[in-house]
This record gives structure tokens, sequence and C-alpha cells, in this order.
């Protein structure tokens, strides 16, 4: 730095990644680097507080429930428990028929998970039970499996129209065992592995998108029920196209009075919910409007012989008392396998999300891989009682929560009140018709309804969360529930990938009075470095965007590092090529001064064995020599030259031969191999090639005076990048190299210690490329390129760094 900057000095040290390693504090690298067998050891060493809190960890009851106060706890509980357990009973026999089961299996699945996830579970208010979604995916492995045509009656050789519905049911309920069974097997497992986090693939469109189509398979699930008529059932791919179909051809044959019962159900459940909603403050429990409607259409049913009298479908018979425990049918497992893991992620993220909700309001921690564990031996204790899949229900949960649950001592009471029922009350529900739990379910999915206005909000505040929202809904309703899940995922991770391949590209200038860098386009205060370009892209450079990561930075730059570097061979080949041709003609020529001397050495009988020695005999016998071989030279033209060697001829020493070219001998001058151009003469030795070597390296664009550029130095931003992959480091190696050549120094800027760490097992540093080119911040990479590329890029800057208050 010149004497007229000297004034100007560093405030604050540049700090790159070396000095960042020498200044932060490091762990005994005896800590670190322990062997495996060490690690290993630790892990698996046991003490009486490890043991403790594993225990704890695993049965969460025991942290709380010793400190249970019946004072403060004990009345809340019981009152939302009660209320609770009212509304698993309509809802468990409804859900039921979702699932294509027997309505007391319903009751079965709102008794026994509950009881597991209150010894488990982290969650104090969300209600396990029967959910929506999971009947009806359980509803469709059921069908799918066990259609009514494999269970007709013959009669003889004939076949009749009738199904054998107690063969039918019975195998449907080992259908639904094994899949719970096995969905809960699997929830156990990616719990165990800590396998929490993946309850976080599930956007919020993406559940709210596969919901809301669910919801249309439960109406038109529910359709069959509503109208008294008895589609064919279908199965598979655009199943639900075919049902609706067939559902308006048979149209004509609605059975009026079941039409009747079911619409007069709908809108007594709707008023009272309204009423139940508008009275809310006022009210201290919610009224148990599907209860009471329960209880008042069996009632009316049993009285007024509907079954009988108007063709109206009924419950039928629930056995009372408890089912005995049995092993699933796992010669069913492997048709069930990919329906019982979409059935676990889907409960599983239900219910994580609705708990992480009430844990939030309420000032207490959800732990996701415990509760992953908790539901998924919910699922397969349940299972072996012949029970379907559960998750948290939304209704039910903000019921146990708006009427003052604490704990899920809550879930036990509302257990025992299903118990009760399962038990003593089972059987007078019989009269029960069909369409008045159809009514429930439909009523029911109103919430799921108003997701619908889903499409203008997304439309508004993110087009491609509107994308998902609508490529879940259409490929879950057209492709069902399982099928759908999977590609609404797909199509989400392929969306999170686009966005990542392509992130957005900006170059930064620096902000006046501060130590920030921000995007040129976006902010008009900001000003440019001289000599400098800041590159940014806003996402992780890696494999799927490497390549355009480059091409951004040439077109963001202004150098087209590819074409300057393909002119810039092409002229060092042109180069070679003209070298090659004067070598060829100086060799020649060398051996036609040879012959010629040879000869005249001949004649004069002479031998002698260099130039030197013969101008020195010539000189000897003429003084003269000088005046007498003027004339020679001069009257050759077009750049004659002479060879001579160096030193004195030896027969065993290596000698280099030199030229000399012009036309007059008092400008001749020596030269080397480079500077020969056409009709230069000269002679060479091995050590020509080396010479050729030497003077191509020197061969740069500034000289071939292709290009001009005013950036000396490249900044790469990296503060964005979280990690980086084999491929990104290659590029990355690539770009120093190509950039190197035209003489433009790359830096890194901001870069995560993780990243630093993945570039050093990458082989990414080097002689060459060594880590004083990484540094902590953007800033202390301009102060380093602003020190060490010479006072002209300071005289331009010093104003600006003199606003940021730094100095050079």
């Amino acid at each position: 730095m010149d004497s007229g900057h000297a004034e100007y000095r560093v405030q604050r040290e540049v700090i790159d990644e070396k000095r960042l390693k020498e200044r932060s504090q490091r762990m005994d690298p005896s800590q670190i680097n322990l062997p495996i067998s060490h690690r290993l050891k630790n892990s698996l060493s046991c003490s009486t507080h490890r043991l403790k809190r594993s225990i704890v960890s695993f049965l969460p009851v025991l942290s709380w429930l010793p400190r249970y106060s019946i004072w403060d706890y004990g009345m809340p509980d019981l009152i939302s428990g009660i209320s609770v357990g009212i509304m698993h009973l309509p809802q468990g026999m409804a859900y039921a028929l979702l699932a294509s089961l027997p309505p007391v299996f319903g009751l079965y699945t709102s008794l026994y998970p509950p009881l597991i996830y209150f010894i488990f579970g982290t969650s104090r208010h969300i209600s396990i039970g029967t959910f929506t979604i999971l009947s009806i995916m359980i509803g469709s492995v059921t069908e799918r499996l066990a259609p009514d045509s494999d269970f007709l009656i013959y009669n003889g050789t004939n076949v009749t129209e009738e199904v054998d519905v107690i063969s039918r049911d019975f195998y449907r309920v080992q259908v639904a065992a094994a899949a719970t069974v096995l969905g809960g097997l699997i929830q156990v497992v990616l719990g165990l592995v800590q396998f929490g986090f993946v309850g976080t693939y599930l956007s919020e469109p993406l559940v709210r998108g596969y919901t809301t189509a669910a919801s249309a398979h439960a109406v038109v699930a529910q359709l069959k029920y509503i109208l008294g008529v008895s589609p064919k059932r279908f199965s598979g791919p655009l199943s639900i196209v075919y049902t609706l179909a067939d559902l308006f051809i048979l149209l004509p044959e609605t059975h009026l009075p079941t039409l009747l019962a079911s619409v007069v159900s709908i809108v007594v459940l709707i008023t009272a919910k309204e009423l139940n909603n508008a009275l809310r403050q006022k009210l201290l429990v919610p009224i148990p409007v599907e209860l009471f409607t329960i209880v008042v259409a069996t009632v009316i049913s049993f009285y007024s012989r509907l079954n009988a009298s108007y063709k109206i479908s009924v419950v039928g018979e629930i056995p009372s008392g408890l089912q005995p425990p049995s092993i699933p049918n796992a010669s069913v497992f492997s048709e069930v396998v990919l329906d019982a893991f979409a059935m676990a992620i889907v409960g599983y993220a239900i219910s994580i999300s609705l708990g992480k909700t009430f844990a939030l309001k309420h000032g207490y921690k959800v732990e996701s891989n415990q509760e992953l564990v908790a539901l998924g031996l919910s699922n397969t204790f349940g299972g072996f009682f012949q029970c379907f899949s559960v998750c948290s229900s939304m209704s039910r949960s903000l019921i146990q929560e708006s009427t003052g649950g604490k704990t899920q001592i809550a879930g036990v009471v509302s257990g025992v009140i299903v118990l009760v029922t399962v038990l003593k009350l089972g059987s007078l529900f019989q009269e029960l018709p069909k369409a008045v739990l159809a009514a429930i379910v439909f009523v029911n999915l109103k919430g799921m309804f108003k997701q619908y206005y889903d499409i203008v909000t997304l439309w508004r505040s993110s087009k491609i969360d509107l994308l998902i929202w609508l490529v879940t809904y259409v490929s879950t309703v057209l492709f069902n529930l399982d099928m759908g899940l999977g590609a609404s995922m797909g199509f989400a991770l392929l969306t999170v990938i686009f966005r990542t391949q392509r992130p957005t590209y900006s170059l930064l200038g620096h902000l006046p009075g501060t130590e920030l860098y921000l995007d040129i386009e976006t902010h008009k205060e900001v000003r440019e470095v001289p000599g400098i370009t800041i590159f940014r892209s806003s996402a992780t450079m890696y494999f799927a965007n490497a390549e355009l990561y480059l091409e951004a930075l040439k077109k963001k730059s202004g150098l087209d590092i590819g074409k300057m570097l393909t002119y810039k061979r092409r002229q060092e080949a042109k180069q070679r090529r003209r070298e090659r041709r004067a070598e060829r003609r100086a060799q020649r020529e060398a051996k036609r001064q040879k012959r010629a001397f040879r000869e005249a050495s001949q004649r004069s009988k002479k031998a002698v064995f260099s130039i030197e020695e013969e101008a020195g005999q010539l000189k000897e016998m003429n003084g003269d020599i000088h005046r007498e071989v003027e004339p020679g030279w001069r009257e050759r033209e077009n750049s004659t030259v002479f060879v001579i060697p160096e030193t004195a001829r030896a027969s065993d020493v290596h000698h280099t031969w030199m030229y000399l070219k012009g036309t007059d001998p008092e400008t001749t001058t020596l030269g080397s191999v480079s500077d020969l151009h056409d009709g230069d003469t000269t002679t060479l030795d091995s050590s020509s090639e080396d010479t050729l070597s030497r003077d191509l390296e020197r061969v740069s664009l500034g000289s071939l005076g292709k290009w001009t550029w005013d950036i000396h130095s490249i900044i790469l931003d990296f503060s964005t990048a979280n990690f980086i992959d084999t491929v990104a480091i290659k590029t990355l190696m690539n770009i120093f190299h190509d950039f190197g050549e035209i003489g433009v120094d790359i830096y890194l800027a901001g870069c995560q210690a993780l990243v630093v760490e993945q570039l050093e097992r990458g082989n990414f540093f080097s002689d060459v490329i060594t880590e004083g080119r990484v540094f902590a911040t953007v800033h202390d990479a301009v102060l380093y390129c602003l020190k060490h590329r010479g006072a002209e890029t300071i005289n331009s800057y010093e104003n600006v760094l003199d606003m940021s208050g730094t100095r050079l």
C-alpha cells in the first residue's frame, strides 16, 4: 500500500476460516475422536438417574399421575370425560359404518385405545378414538379385500343376490384388525428410531387438501344410507367416479322413507349444533346433540317399527359384553402393508398437529417420538381386540379442552362411559336407523366442507401451496386415499426440489454506514463495491442446481468464462502451431548453416569446432575482419539470423543455442525461441520445449486483446447454504480454477461450520484453494479484497468504507 494511503488502517481484524478456527474454543480432540468401542460403551452405560429418566420418558403417566390433585383436576376431568364419552357413542357407531364394519366395533375402538394412550401419551387434551379419515381408509381396505361379490349365497347351482353378511363382516373385521396392528407396529418402530419428524413432510396445505378429499369419499360412502339404495361396490382408481355414476342411475329407486329420515336428522343436527355454538358461552357443558338424536331416533324406530313397516335399514343386533382378544390374520399383512403405512403416517400427522396446538396454548411440551410410540401401541393393542385404526378427533378434543379437561384422566372417564354402554346399553340401539348415523357423519363433515375456501385463501397467498392443495385433492379423490397420499407427498417434495433448483440469484451491494450487503435490484440505496462482485443464491447449492448456479454466476458477473477460456485455448493452440513452424524453419536453417560450415572447413583443410573458433582464426589472419564481414550483413535482407553458442563448445557440455536477429549488426539482439516470427531461424536442442511451455503459460486474455473487465474478485455468499454435496464441491473447485485463469480471485463468505467441515472432507482445500479464501462474513471478504488489490481500488471506495466505520 502506498504512502498516500498509509493513514488508513483496518479498525477490526479480518476474520477468515483459518483465524476463526484459531480463535474459537474447540473440544479436546481426545474427546472428539473417541474409538467406536468407547462411544458404544458410553451410550450403553446405565446409572440410576439414567434408568429412571428412560422409564419416565417411556411411561409419561409416571411423571404426572403421582402428583395428580383430585381437588384441582378431579371435577374438570370428570365433566370433560363424561362429555367426550357421550360423543364417543354416536361417533363410534357412525364411523364404523364408514369403515364398512358392524357398529359395535366402533364402540370397541372408542374403549381400548384411549386407555393405552392414557399410559403412554404426552398430550393432555387430545381425545383418541375413531376419526373420519382413518375410518374411510379402513373402509377402502375392507371393501377391497372383502367385497360383497365374494360372499354371495349359493342355492344349489344358482347364485342368489343375497349376501352372507355374517361371513362378510367377520372377514372384514379380521382385515381391519390386521391393518390396524400392522400400522401400529410401523408407528412404534418409527417412534423408537426417533423418526417422529416424518410428520413434518405433510405440510398444512397437503393435510387440508387430503382431508377435504377424504370428506368427499365419506359423503359418497354415506349416500347409499341416506338414499336407501344399494349401489355396486368399486375399488381402485376412479372408484368414486364409478360409484357416483351408479348412484345417479339408482336415483329413481331412492327409498323415500329413508331419505325423509335422513333429511330430518340432518336438519335437526345442524340446527341444534348452531344453537349449541351460539349459547356456548352460557352453557357449562355443550348439549350432547348427537346422543339425543340417536336416542330419540331409536325410540321412534322401536315404537313405529320403521324396519318392519317402512323397510328402513337399522343397525341390527349389537352383542352385549366384550370380545376376547385374538391374534390378527397375518396372511393379509402383505395385502394391507401399504394401506397400513399410509394410515400410520396420516393418523400420526393429525394427532401430533392437534397435540402441539393444545400444548402451545396451555404451556407444556409434546414429545413427537413418544407420541408416535403411544399412538402405535394404542393401535397395536386395540387391533388384538378387533379395533380399527385410531387417532385424535378434532371435535372431541375441542370438547375435552373446552369443558375444562386437564389430563388424560378425562380419556379414562370417557372409556368408562363407553364400557358401560357396551356391557349394558348396547342392545338398546339395535333399532337405530343407519340413516341417522349417516346423517351424523354428514353433519360432522361440515368443518371439512369449509376447507374448500382454502382455494381462495391460497390463491392470494401462495400459488405453490395452492397447487399442492389441488394436486392432493384431485389425486386423492381419483386414486383413493392410499395412492393419493403417496402421490401428494411426492408432488410436495418435487415442489421443494423445484424451488431449490430454481432459486433467486442476486448481486449484493454495500449499504453505506453498515456492514450489510443487500440485493442491488431491490435496494436502491446500496452501492456496488468497485472491482468486486458479490454473488448470492437464495438456496443451498447441491447436485440439482449446481450447473444452474454456475450459469447464473456467469450471467450476473458478465464474464462468460466458458467462451473466454475457449478463446484463450484457441489462441494458445495457434501460437503453438506458429512456434512449431518457426522451430522447423530454424532447424532447417541450422542444418544448412552447418553444412555450409563443414564444406568451408573441408576446403581450407582445417578443423573448426565452433563458430567462435573460426571467428577467432579469421580475426588472427586479418585484424580488420569486421569490416570484411559487415558488407555481408548488409547484403542479407529479411532479418538474416546468425546462430552462435553461448559458451565454448565441448564434447561433454550441454549447450543452449540462441539467435541473433535484425538487419543491422549494431542493433542485433539475442532472443529466445518464443520471439521467432516468420523468416527467423534458430537451432534448438532438448531444452526448447521447456522454453515453449514457459512462454505459453504467460498467455492471458488481456494480452490477446479479446476481452477487458474491471472485476478482480468475486465473493460467493454461502450464508444460505446448510449443506454441500460432492457435486457442488467439484463445481466450486472448477469455479475457483476457471476464474483464476482469467485473473479473477474467488472467495467464500458466511459458510456455516457444517459446510466448512463438508468442504474439508471433500478435499476442497489445497495449496491453491486455502482456508484463507473462506471468510466469516461478506464484509470480511470485502475488506480483504480491498486490502490486497492495490491503492486504486481503495481510492474509489474509501468513502464508502469511511461511512461504514471501517478504514483501510
